[in-house]
C-alpha cells in the first residue's frame, strides 16, 4: 500500500510539474497578438493644453509575449495571434539593441510627425536632418567591423543629404562593388570608413548594407510633448501627426468620431507600410473604433513576382475586418493629405 501511495504521489508531482512547465516555462519563441489601442489625448500635449474635443485619434500596437507551451498552442489556433522565433523578432540583435532600435524609430517618428503637423498648420519650425541611424549591419557588409547599431552616418563621399530617401537614392544609383567613403558619428566622435557597396537582398540594388532610420532634430515655438513610455517603433507616425495638427489648429477634424490607424510618416507626408496590421485591426475593433486609417502602399513588380500572395496593408486590413465582421470602416491612406481630405468630408 505504501508503495502504491508513493507511486501515486510521484505521478501527481510529475503531472503538476508538467502542467507548471507548460504554463510558465518560457520557450525561445514569441507571440505577436493584438496590443493596445491608445487615445493620443493621453500621449501628446501641445503648448501645455489638453485636447478636450470629442472623439479620438488613437495609435494601435502589436503585443509581444514570450511563449510557453500552452500559449504557443493557443497562438496556433487563434486567428489574430502568430508564433514567431526569437530571430524573427529581434533580427539577430540583442535585447538591448532591439530596445535601442525601437526607441530610435519612435524618436524619428515623433520628430517627423511634429514637422508635418507644423508645416500643415503653417507654423514656423527648424528641422535638422543629422543623418541616418544605423539600426543593423549585414554580416557581409564591408562596414561590418566599422559601424555599429546606434551610430549615425552623416555623409557618403563627402555629401550630406536632406532625408534617408535621398541618401538611398545616391547610393543605389552606384554599382555593386563601387567604393564609397562614409562619415559617421560613434559615441559623439566623428569617424570615417571606406568600403565596397554590396548587392542588397531586398531589391538587388547597391547599398552599404545597413538598416537605417532618419536621425532628426526639430525645434519650434510650439511646445509639443510626448508621453510614450513602453511604446516603440515608427508605426504611429500618421496618427501622431493628426493628433498634433488637431491640437495646433483646434479644427475639430474628428467630429466626435473614434478614429484609429497606423502607418509611418516621412518628411514628404507619405504614409508607409507597417507590420502586424491584422492584429491592429483586431485591437481597434475591440476598443470600439469607428474608422481605421490603413496605409495604401503599392507593391513593386519584383515584390509581386517574389511573393505572389503579398497584399498591400489596406488589403490586409480589409481582410482582417471582414474576418471580424466589424462595422469599423477601413480607409486607405497613401499620404497625410488623404487623411485630411477624408476627415474634412465626414459628417
Amino acid at each position: 500500500m505504501k508503495h502504491n501511495s508513493f507511486k501515486r504521489l510521484f505521478l501527481l508531482f510529475f503531472i503538476t510539474l508538467a502542467v507548471c512547465a507548460g504554463v510558465f516555462f518560457p520557450l525561445p519563441y514569441y507571440i505577436e497578438k493584438p496590443g493596445s489601442t491608445i487615445d493620443l489625448k493621453e500621449v501628446i500635449t501641445v503648448n501645455e493644453q489638453e485636447d478636450e474635443e470629442q472623439g479620438s485619434f488613437s495609435l494601435t500596437s502589436v503585443g509581444i509575449q514570450q511563449a510557453s507551451a500552452v500559449t504557443a498552442l493557443k497562438a496556433k489556433i487563434s486567428p489574430f495571434e502568430e508564433l514567431i522565433s526569437e530571430d524573427e523578432l529581434f533580427g539577430g540583435a540583442s535585447g538591448e539593441e532591439y530596445d535601442q532600435i525601437q526607441n530610435y524609430y519612435m524618436e524619428s517618428s515623433q520628430n517627423t510627425a511634429i514637422q508635418q503637423a507644423l508645416k500643415l498648420a503653417n507654423r514656423p519650425y527648424d528641422f535638422e536632418y543629422k543623418g541616418v541611424y544605423v539600426m543593423d549591419v549585414m554580416e557581409n557588409s564591408s562596414f561590418k567591423d566599422e559601424v555599429e547599431v546606434g551610430d549615425t552616418v552623416t555623409k557618403v563621399d563627402g555629401r550630406s543629404f536632406d532625408n534617408n530617401q535621398d541618401f538611398m537614392d545616391y547610393v543605389q544609383h552606384k554599382s555593386v562593388d563601387d567604393t564609397v567613403e562614409i562619415t559617421y558619428v560613434h559615441n559623439d566622435e566623428v569617424k570615417e570608413a571606406s568600403g565596397n557597396l554590396m548587392e542588397l537582398p531586398s531589391n538587388e540594388q547597391a547599398g552599404i548594407g545597413i538598416t537605417l532610420a532618419d536621425h532628426t532634430e526639430i525645434s519650434s515655438e510650439d511646445d509639443i510633448d510626448f508621453h510614450t513610455d513602453n511604446i516603440g517603433g515608427p508605426s504611429a507616425g500618421l496618427m501622431f501627426t493628426l493628433e498634433i495638427y488637431e491640437q495646433l489648429t483646434e479644427q475639430n477634424l474628428r467630429k466626435g468620431k473614434e478614429i484609429a490607424g497606423t502607418g509611418t510618416i516621412d518628411d514628404k507626408g507619405n504614409v508607409g507600410r507597417i507590420g502586424g496590421i491584422d492584429k491592429k485591426i483586431a485591437s481597434a475593433d475591440e476598443k470600439g473604433s469607428e474608422i481605421f486609417f490603413a496605409p495604401n502602399d503599392t507593391l513593386t513588380k519584383q515584390e509581386q513576382n517574389n511573393h505572389p500572395e503579398a497584399q498591400s496593408n489596406y488589403q490586409e486590413a480589409q481582410k482582417a475586418a471582414d474576418e471580424l465582421d466589424t462595422d469599423m470602416k477601413i480607409v486607405p491612406i497613401k499620404n497625410l493629405q488623404d487623411a485630411i481630405d477624408y476627415l474634412e468630408q465626414i459628417a
